[in-house]
């Protein structure tokens, strides 16, 4: 067959459309790798760090209920312990569906530790109970210690590990999109030669999107959230391209998160409160703010401690959450201003049945943090503002909702601040409570 001049053009546009389609074919399994390595990275490697950490406080909880059951032998110190343990355990649990990791052995040691853990407090709960508090004291110095600073040490490597491979597969997804652009731009200048129309066609296409996708790697790599690289297309790099942005959308609302977080709590802070209260305003849809706050904490903190204090602020926030997840509330907000102040949103109705819940939970569990002499006294002593002896009475919790449906507050600091005039009022009452801006107008 001869090889005529519609045919030689026919096998060079056949070559460059083979050219074509390779190149197009390594771009879609190029960016198909890098949507991976992204996905991977939000929902994978982040919450691997981020459950770490949770891990590690907890841990340090039972610790700290440990040392101090050995000191006070009080039963409620051990129940902390246990409870502390089986959080510790459901987290883990949760870890443990990340075998892609490559941190398997790392969550089996981790467990195995931890039930070594909680075999040793037993013994030590059992010699205290025969009265051997000295085997019980080198118990928790031998074996105790050395358990929990490998649990800390396997912990701390699971989350480097999880950091490193952040690192490891930005850096893999900043050389992707660089190899992918420039093996695309060389086929590209392969294709000139049978034409230059579509050679620059394809560099057009191609070349230019895959360049801006580079550089928003690297400067996605280096931290820079808010780079504008969206690209308006309907192909493989556009999706690519959109993953970006919700990647680096994502990344940014979890730093900012993560630094206005509680560190002790792991609530949002006052940052992602504000946010959500003029969110809730510009919806003009009625709702609830409720300022929760916790009377005679410092009496309480200054005869307990410090630490000891935290618990109680660490018990609040559970009861918080946990009813909230137990009725799979999603449209409830939930944040830690810090020290005894909490703060919820939520709608009307659900906002004084979470209240009446708070009120009831809290007024049955608080007494286990007292001694059994200041449960039956009812009351603790201490000294008042000016250094004078005074008794005070056990903690109690007031909680003060305000309702807006957008019209009535023009700003977040407007209504909080209702919030907290309606809570002065409350701390008027006796024992725990709920307050309504209506029980304010009813008094006046």
């Amino acid at each position: 067959m001869k090889l005529t001049i519609s045919r030689k053009l026919l096998l060079g546009y056949l070559g460059m459309a083979f050219l074509t389609l390779v190149a197009s074919l390594y771009a879609v399994y190029s960016f198909h790798n890098l949507n991976d390595l992204a996905y991977t990275i939000i929902e994978q490697d982040f919450v691997i760090v981020e459950t770490s950490k949770t891990l590690m406080d907890s841990l340090l909880a039972r610790e700290s209920s440990e040392k101090k059951f050995l000191i006070l032998k009080d039963g409620s110190l051990a129940d902390i312990f246990w409870t502390r343990s089986k959080e510790f355990a459901t987290k883990l649990d949760d870890l443990k569906q990340y075998r892609s990791s490559g941190m398997s052995k790392t969550f089996s040691k981790v467990a195995a530790s931890s039930k070594q853990y909680d075999e040793i407090f037993q013994k030590e709960m059992d010699l205290i109970q025969a009265n051997k508090a000295t085997e019980a004291m080198a118990l928790s110095d031998g074996d105790s210690k050395k358990t929990v600073e490998e649990m800390t040490s396997q912990l701390k490597s699971i989350q480097k590990k999880a950091e490193q491979n952040i690192d490891s597969r930005m850096n893999l997804i900043n050389i992707g999109g660089v190899k992918a652009s420039r093996l695309t731009i060389a086929l590209s200048i392969v294709s000139l030669i049978g034409g230059l129309a579509l050679a620059i066609l394809i560099t057009y296409n191609i070349s230019v999107p895959l360049k801006k996708l580079e550089k928003a790697t690297g400067l996605i790599a280096e931290g820079q959230f808010d780079h504008d690289f969206k690209l308006d297309r309907n192909d493989e790099i556009g999706r690519l391209a959109n993953a970006f942005t919700v990647m680096a959308e994502r990344l940014k609302v979890l730093e900012a998160l993560n630094l206005d977080a509680s560190p002790l709590t792991g609530l949002p802070g006052n940052l992602a409160i504000e946010k959500e209260l003029e969110k809730r305003l510009a919806r003009r849809v009625p709702f609830s703010l409720c300022h929760v706050d916790l009377d005679n904490f410092k009496p309480f903190a200054d005869k307990y401690g410090y630490a000891w204090g935290s618990e109680v602020i660490k018990e609040v926030a559970n009861i918080l959450t946990n009813h909230v997840g137990a009725n799979g509330h999603d449209d409830v907000f939930i944040g830690h201003i810090g020290g005894d102040d909490f703060v919820m949103i939520s709608e009307p109705e659900l906002m004084e049945k979470m209240c009446q819940k708070l009120v009831q939970d809290f007024s049955r569990y608080i007494e286990s943090y007292y001694s059994e002499q200041d449960r039956q006294k009812g009351y603790i002593l201490g000294k008042d503002r000016k250094g004078q002896p005074q008794s005070f009475p056990l903690i109690t919790v007031t909680a003060s909702i305000v309702t807006d449906d957008g019209s009535r507050f023009q700003n977040p600091l407007s209504m909080a601040k209702k919030a907290a005039e309606l809570k002065t009022y409350g701390k008027t009452l006796s024992g725990s409570n709920y307050v309504k801006r209506e029980d304010l107008e009813g008094q006046s």
